[in-house]
């Protein structure tokens, strides 16, 4: 159980965190003005609006040692000269895990991020380039505070749905081996549907 929970703690922090950051860093992109913005937004909501299970499923095949996409193209590109095994050790598939949830969970951000950031009126900028305020002057004392409301909206959602996130880990890797890449989530459904101890289930779906 030990190991699940620092799973999990991982997890939580480092899908949270990174989405977050990236997400912030796309939202500014994306609110400036240049040519093909809507293509450019259609695109970052594309992984967002598609099922997680097809998201796993799609980056499973892409990672997989014997025909995967990420091999072909790397051997065909000259960078490497036979295929790697993405998927060496459960603590490299973990990490595999956890890059998946930031890719889907970025276009939320992005666009929780964005919304607040339209909504800033142009006169708090115009104020501050009068003032002599350079760009992270502008970014710290402007932006931030005013997206500050979006930002943590997106951050309490978001914590929840990667807490209770069950799809990824389980299409990828179902909690193998032995548990070790399970979060809280997916070891619950193992204890209760695989290995049929359905007391301890509940008491873990208690904590």
């Amino acid at each position: 159980f030990g190991p699940v929970m620092i799973n999990t703690i991982i997890w939580v922090i480092s899908v949270v965190g990174l989405s977050t950051l990236i997400g912030f860093i796309m939202a500014m992109v994306l609110n400036q003005e240049f040519f093909g913005r809507k293509i450019a937004r259609s695109i970052v909501v594309f992984p967002g609006a598609t099922s997680l299970v097809i998201q796993a499923s799609i980056w499973n095949y892409i990672i997989k040692f014997e025909y995967g996409n990420l091999n072909n193209v790397l051997l065909n590109l000259g960078i490497i000269k036979e295929a790697i095994n993405w998927r060496a050790t459960y603590q490299i598939e973990f990490m595999w895990e956890c890059g998946v949830g930031i890719f889907v969970t970025i276009p939320f951000v992005t666009f929780c991020v964005l919304s607040g950031l339209q909504s800033i009126d142009a006169a708090y900028y115009e104020a501050a380039t009068v003032d002599g305020a350079n760009f992270w002057q502008k970014l710290r004392n402007v932006t931030i505070p005013l997206v500050m409301p979006s930002l943590t909206v997106s951050t309490v959602l978001n914590i929840i749905y990667v807490f209770n996130s069950f799809p990824i880990i389980y299409t990828i890797t179902k909690g193998a081996p032995a548990n070790k890449t399970d979060t809280l989530i997916t070891y619950l459904y193992m204890l209760a549907f695989y290995d049929q101890k359905k007391g301890p289930a509940t008491a873990l779906s208690v904590i």
